[in-house]
C-alpha cells in the first residue's frame, strides 16, 4: 500500500535491493545482473545472481548515476561515478566486485563534468560516456583506461547507445528534447532528430534499423529509423487515450525476437506493452504491474527484469526532520555527504523477475 492509497500487486518475483535503483545492466550470459543504486541515502552497485535470484554482492560508492555495464566476457563491471566525475572500474570475481580502478573526466571549465549513461563496443574496447554539467560525450580507450577525447554536445544528456555494429552511437539528449546520431569512425555528429520532451533511456532491434526512445515528460516513445534518419512513429504509453502528461515514460526494452516493446511508465507504476513487429504500425497489447516508481528495464531470454526505484513502500526516518523539533541538526538533505551517519534510508527499491507472457 502506497502512501497515496493505492495498492500494488506486482507481477513475477521481487528482490529487495538499495536506495533507489536507477539501472540494471544483463551480463553477456545472463548469468548476473548489476544495478546501480542512486538514491539520498547510501549509494552502491548491487550483483545479483539471476537463475537464484540472490544478492551475492554489494559494493558502496561514493557518488553514483545511471551509467552501468558489463564488458563482453564478464570479467569488469562500469559504472559511472556521477558528480565525482569519473567511471568506477570493477573486477568480477567469484560473486565479488573488486574495485580495480577510476577513470577521470575533466571538464575543461573546471567545474562538475557528471557522468550519467555509458556504453562499450567490446570490439575495439571503446567505452563512451555523456555527461549532465558539460553536456559532453568522453570517448575513452579500455586497453589504457584513458580518456582519448572530449566532444561538446550542447545540451545535459542522459545516455548513449552503440550500434550492433559499432559504426553508430546514440545520444539522447535531455535537455535538448533530440536524439543525436554520431559516426565513431568519423568521430563526428551526422544527425540531430528531434524527439517529445526529455528524450531518456534507448534500446535498438539486433539489426540496427529501429532505435526506440523514452520520452519522460510527454508517456511517448519515438521509434527512429535509422536510415532515413527520422521518427516513423511515436507511441503513446499511457494508461488510456488522450492522458494528461505525468506517466514519466523512462526506460524501454525488447524481447528477444525483437517483436514487442517494454515500457517502463514510472508514475503508473507499470510496463506498457506493445507489438512493434511492423515498425510504423506497431499497437499496445496491454500492461503488466510492477513496484513502485519502475526506473528500469531489461529482457534476456524469456524474462523481464524491472528495477522499482522505489520498491514496495516508503520506510520510516527516525532521525531525520520532525515536526516536534525546533531545528533540524541531523544533516538530512546533505545528498552529497554519502558518509553521513544521520541520512536515513527512504526507500528500498526492488527488481522484479517476470515471465514474458505467451499468446493468447
Amino acid at each position: 500500500m502506497l502512501p497515496n492509497g493505492w495498492a500494488l500487486t506486482p507481477a513475477g518475483q521481487s528482490l529487495t535491493l538499495g536506495d533507489f535503483p536507477l539501472n540494471i545492466a544483463v551480463s553477456s550470459s545472463g548469468k548476473y545482473i548489476a544495478v546501480t543504486n542512486n538514491g539520498v541515502s547510501e549509494q552502491c552497485i548491487q550483483l545479483v545472481d539471476v537463475k537464484n535470484k540472490k544478492l551475492v554482492c554489494t559494493r558502496s560508492i561514493p557518488k553514483a548515476w545511471l551509467g552501468i555495464k558489463f564488458s563482453q566476457d564478464e570479467k569488469y563491471i562500469y559504472a559511472s561515478g556521477g558528480n565525482d566525475n569519473r567511471i568506477m572500474k570493477y573486477k568480477l570475481l567469484q560473486d565479488t566486485l573488486l574495485a580495480v580502478d577510476s577513470i577521470y573526466l575533466k571538464n575543461p571549465n573546471g567545474k562538475y563534468a557528471s557522468a550519467a549513461g555509458l556504453d562499450i563496443y567490446d570490439k575495439t574496447k571503446t567505452l563512451y560516456i555523456v555527461t549532465k554539467e558539460d553536456s559532453a560525450l568522453y570517448i575513452i580507450d579500455l586497453k589504457t583506461d584513458k580518456v582519448k577525447k572530449r566532444i561538446p554536445l550542447g545540451a545535459e544528456t542522459y545516455t548513449c547507445l552503440v550500434s550492433p555494429d559499432g559504426k553508430f552511437l546514440y545520444i539522447s539528449l535531455w535537455a535538448g528534447d533530440a536524439v543525436k546520431i554520431f559516426d565513431t569512425q568519423l568521430q563526428q555528429e551526422v544527425a540531430t532528430i528531434k524527439t517529445n520532451r526529455n528524450p531518456s533511456d534507448m534500446c535498438i532491434t539486433k539489426n540496427g534499423k529501429y532505435v526506440f526512445v523514452a520520452n519522460a515528460i510527454d508517456n511517448a516513445v519515438s521509434i527512429i529509423d535509422v536510415q532515413k534518419k527520422k521518427i516513423i512513429e511515436t507511441l503513446d504509453a499511457a494508461l488510456y487515450p488522450n492522458a494528461p502528461n505525468g506517466s514519466t515514460t523512462n526506460s524501454v526494452a525488447l524481447s528477444n525476437d525483437d517483436k514487442t516493446l517494454y515500457v517502463a511508465n514510472a508514475d503508473n507504476n507499470c510496463l506498457a506493452v506493445f507489438d512493434v513487429s511492423e515498425p510504423g504500425k506497431s499497437h499496445s497489447k496491454g500492461f503488466i504491474p510492477v513496484g513502485w516508481y519502475p526506473t528500469a528495464v531489461r529482457v534476456y531470454g524469456k524474462t523481464i527484469f524491472v528495477a522499482n526505484g522505489k520498491g514496495m513502500s516508503s520506510l520510516p526516518n527516525p532521525r531525520g526532520p520532525q515536526p516536534v523539533k525546533l531545528t533540524d541538526i541531523t544533516g538530512y538533505k546533505r545528498a552529497d555527504n554519502r558518509n553521513d551517519q544521520y541520512i536515513g534510508s527512504l526507500f528500498k527499491g526492488s527488481l522484479s523477475f517476470i515471465t514474458e507472457p505467451t499468446e493468447n
